[in-house]
């Protein structure tokens, strides 16, 4: 394995990143972190478990331990309704937002804003709950994956209404939610990171039904994409 920067990629559960697992050579094991080589790229994934605090976690272990030259959070997740993405379909993140942090006054939710406390402040940048993922990254995989992008929000709770998908649709324009972006978003920002974000639909959020959603399917098709930028990111 050269001595090249590796690529990190982050995923919250196993069948996320199983596909690209099996295709890892060279692996070796470190604490969490299984390095080898992607179609000769090194790389280093790690696999966090679901939730903000679970990829805030691996995010920073990632870095910490990989040094990698970029990130990329993938995975699945659900659709609004009007968003244009169908199921099965892969999007990319332009920028991630906490859809449930703010204040709740009685005219609604208000951002972070309201508290005049920031998340993180980096150089002349002031974070509040949105996080500008690396246009960079993202102009490279637009531009090779010929996919839709736009912004993610990231809930603690998954929405299982349409009314609530209207309404988080409505308030900030969004094509998708999960449940780790922005927290990978806000590490990276931390330190400094490039991040992109890519994520295959495993269903339209809407009156909650499980037994419609094409989980395995989302996650192939994000891992086949992610798969397709490797060596050009």
């Amino acid at each position: 394995m050269s001595g090249k920067s590796p690529l990190g990629l982050l995923a919250s559960v196993p069948f996320e990143a199983g596909h690209i697992r099996k295709h890892l050579r060279n692996v070796r094991l470190e604490k969490h972190v299984a390095r080898g080589t992607l179609k000769e790229r090194p790389v280093a994934l790690l696999v966090s478990g679901m939730g903000a605090a679970n990829a805030a976690w691996g995010a920073t272990v990632l870095i910490e331990r990989a040094e990698p030259c970029a990130l990329v959070v993938l995975g699945i997740g659900g659709a609004y309704p009007g968003s244009g993405l169908a199921v099965g379909e892969v999007a990319a993140c332009e920028r991630e937002v906490y859809a449930d942090l703010g204040v709740l006054t009685p005219g609604g939710l208000a951002g972070l804003e309201a508290t005049g406390i920031p998340l993180l402040r980096r150089g002349r940048k002031t974070y509040f709950q949105e996080f500008p993922l690396d246009r960079g990254l993202l102009r490279k995989a637009l531009r090779h994956l010929h996919i839709r992008s736009g912004t993610f929000l990231t809930v603690a709770q998954v929405t299982g209404t349409l009314r609530r998908a209207r309404e988080l649709r409505r308030r900030f324009g969004a094509l998708c939610e999960n449940m780790e972006g922005a927290a990978a978003a806000q590490v990276c920002a931390r330190y400094g990171v490039p991040l992109l974000e890519v994520r295959g639909i495993s269903n339209m959020v809407s009156d909650r039904e499980p037994a419609s959603w094409r989980k395995r399917e989302a996650a192939r098709n994000c891992q086949h994409a992610v798969m397709e930028l490797i060596g050009v990111l």
